[in-house]
């Protein structure tokens, strides 16, 4: 227990450090410091696996399926490339989200620093309960695989048609709960207007962005337990994974047209992870054969896009 209160208390202390110093005044983030950010991010997670040797070379955690220093450390490895990758799908969603409400981008960071809360403890309670149902119902390992190849599926066919936040249902049900004002005033939450409290667009676009973490995270929830069952590398992995999301999306948001097939990438990811699940009772997969799958499907998505021409049909009328 005791690891588990340092390692959440260490990311809300991260978390303290990042708003109340990094990020005390409001600021459009750069790409130089989105990438610096990233990469602190990235090391701070792969220096972790570190942190999980230890804890499993010994017996300084729980270690309710068994797992030896080495298999604990490729788990952990491999859980965190997939939730990372899958995170590129959020990305891509709060741009949009974004867009819509036309938030300011110095603004951005703030509503994308209350939003990993609220994902943190969204996911938190998810996991819990992801790792009760395949401790107590085996059985359940398959209708997650089912549930991860028919969203591979879904992507694989989903159109070009871009969501629109304030058509969603989602929106049309708050509008309805909180008084809405489409006028931005600073980076407040909400405003009095003739006496009464209003949200103003930074409220609404942080709800929907909540809003849509959960959804996506019935996709990487069930992905990561196909990966291994032990909480702790479960919960480890993803919250690291959300603490990379916002320096990502400022790395990465002004160039998403160039990412154009890394949507492949998570069709494959997702689809391997449903087959593994289906098959877990009957073929031991590899921890180092699922890493390699994951790295090269990202991969090929990445040197795709970049490698490829854009075909003329392919380039919208806006650029």
């Amino acid at each position: 227990m005791n690891v588990w209160i340092i390692f959440i208390l260490s990311i809300l202390l991260f978390l303290s450090i990042d708003l109340g110093v990094f990020n005390k005044k409001s600021h459009v983030i750069q790409a130089k410091e989105a990438a610096l950010w990233t990469g602190f991010w990235v090391f701070l997670a792969t220096a972790f696996s570190g942190v999980i040797w230890w804890l499993f070379s010994g017996e300084h955690i729980a270690n309710p399926t068994g797992l030896t220093p080495e298999k604990a450390v490729l788990k952990y490895i491999t859980g965190y490339l997939i939730e990372l990758s899958l995170s590129i799908d959020n990305v891509f969603v709060i741009a949009v989200i974004f867009r819509a409400f036309a938030i300011p981008d110095k603004f951005q960071h703030r509503v994308l620093f209350w939003g990993i809360l609220g994902a943190m403890l969204f996911r938190s309670i998810m996991i819990f309960f992801g790792v009760a149902l395949i401790s107590r119902f085996e059985w359940i390992i398959y209708i997650f695989g089912v549930f991860l190849i028919y969203t591979a599926y879904k992507m694989l066919k989903s159109d070009d048609s871009e969501f629109n936040p304030k058509d969603s249902f989602i929106f049309r049900k708050l509008r309805k709960i909180f008084p809405f004002t489409a006028f931005m005033d600073g980076e407040r939450f909400f405003i009095r207007k003739r006496g009464i409290r209003v949200a103003t667009p930074l409220f609404m676009a942080l709800i929907i962005i909540e809003l849509t973490d959960i959804l996506f995270a019935l996709d990487s929830i069930p992905a990561i337990l196909a990966i291994t069952a032990d909480p702790f590398i479960v919960f480890s992995s993803n919250i690291l994974a959300i603490m990379g999301l916002r320096s990502m999306y400022f790395l990465i948001s002004r160039m998403l047209n160039k990412f154009r097939f890394i949507n492949y990438s998570l069709v494959i990811i997702l689809a391997y992870v449903g087959i593994k699940l289906l098959v877990s009772h009957h073929i031991q997969i590899p921890e180092w054969l699922s890493l390699a799958v994951i790295g090269l499907a990202l991969i090929g998505g990445i040197l795709s896009s970049l490698l490829i021409p854009v075909r003329q049909s392919e380039i919208s009328p806006e650029e």
